[in-house]
Order: C-alpha cells, then structure tokens, then sequence
C-alpha cells in the first residue's frame, strides 16, 4: 500500500490529495456502522410482545400538604424539604403537571425511603418498595391491546411517580400510548393516549 499511496501523492495537488484522504475515510466509517435493519437482518422487524413490560424507568417525587417532606430513591434525594418547610396543597390538575425527571433506572433499586410530618406534626417513615408495586414490570394503561401497535413504538417511556399529601403515599404509572391510528380522522396529532394509572395507595 506504501508504494500506490506515495505515487498519488507526488501527482496530486495537496489539496485534492486531502479530499481523497477524507472520502476514503468516510467511506470506511460507513461501512463500519450498522443501522437497525443491518442489526435485525434484511427485512426483518421488531416486534411488540404483550402485555407491554419495561426493563428501566424514569422516577419523580412530589410532597403536598407535608412538613419536611424527604424521598430518597436510586441513591439521590428526590425531595429534600429543610426542617419546618411546609409544602403547599396540590393544584387540581397536579396530576397532569407531574413528571419524572430521573431518567433511565434500572429496574429496581431497593425501596424509597420516605420521611415527613403531616399537617397535624405526626412523624412519619415508609419504605416504599417500588419493585414489589411493578413486580411484573408491565405498563399500566387502558388502551386495548388491538390499538397499539405491533411493528413500531408502543409507548415512549414508564414514568413512576411517588406523591406525598399529608397522610397518604400514592404511586402512580405515568407514559403515553401511541396508537395504530388516530381517534379523530381529522387530527392526525390524536394518535396517542396519556395515560396516569394509580398503582400504589397507602394512609397512615
């Protein structure tokens, strides 16, 4: 190979001698990615099994109507409210304005842990054992299975969300369900369905 490339090398301006560097380059790179068919083999799909099952999750916490209000879960405190912060009640739509902004946890760490006062000063401690809740690590939803589609994507993420209000700790699943088709024929943005499933409920 020395011999070609030094004989290009005297004919070729330097500059076209870099163009031709950088292209053969480019074309060893490309041949060295693999995109999803290459991966799957020619022709074939990934297919959806059901019912519809997670391996990670995405995780938030929020505290109302609560006094030094703490979750800790995955190594990292969700809620850390200071000594004597008191957390206001919940907006009626605070359900829809949840998230879980703690992306991509492995499935699962061991229980949050939960401290907090409730609004008469009553202290309380859970340990909330997340994977005991989602033990068969299914996607909790109510859309028929003969809606969702099998060749694509079935739902952009499972979001878990644990909520504190004054005595009681609820768990809920949270994710968006695409559909095969949209509900309303004239809206072709109506191929989802946000879905917010309650999984857990306990008072103390």
């Amino acid at each position: 190979m020395k011999r070609p490339f030094h004989a290009i090398q005297r004919v070729l301006p330097p500059i076209l001698l870099g163009a031709l560097f950088a292209l053969v380059l480019t074309t060893g790179c490309s041949t060295a990615m693999t995109g999803p068919h290459t991966q799957l083999g020619e022709g074939d799909v990934a297919r959806n099994t059901f019912p519809l099952k997670f391996k990670m999750h995405n995780f938030g916490a929020y505290c109302f109507n609560a006094k030094e209000c703490k979750v800790l879960y995955a190594g990292m405190y969700h809620v850390r409210k200071d000594e004597n912060e008191t957390s206001p009640p919940p907006l009626p739509d605070y359900l829809n304005r949840m998230s879980a902004s703690t992306i991509a946890i492995d499935n699962f760490p061991p229980p949050a842990i939960v401290t907090w006062r409730s609004m008469d000063g009553a202290y309380h401690e859970a340990n909330i054992d997340i994977g005991t809740i989602f033990k068969d690590q299914r996607i909790l939803h109510h859309v028929p299975e003969d809606q969702i589609p099998v060749e694509t994507a079935a739902f952009d993420a499972a979001n878990i969300i644990l909520v504190v209000n004054d005595r009681t700790i609820s768990v809920y699943m949270k994710t968006t369900i695409y559909l095969n088709k949209p509900r309303n024929p004239s809206n072709p943005l109506s191929n989802t369905s946000h879905e917010i499933t309650s999984a857990y409920s306990r008072t103390y």
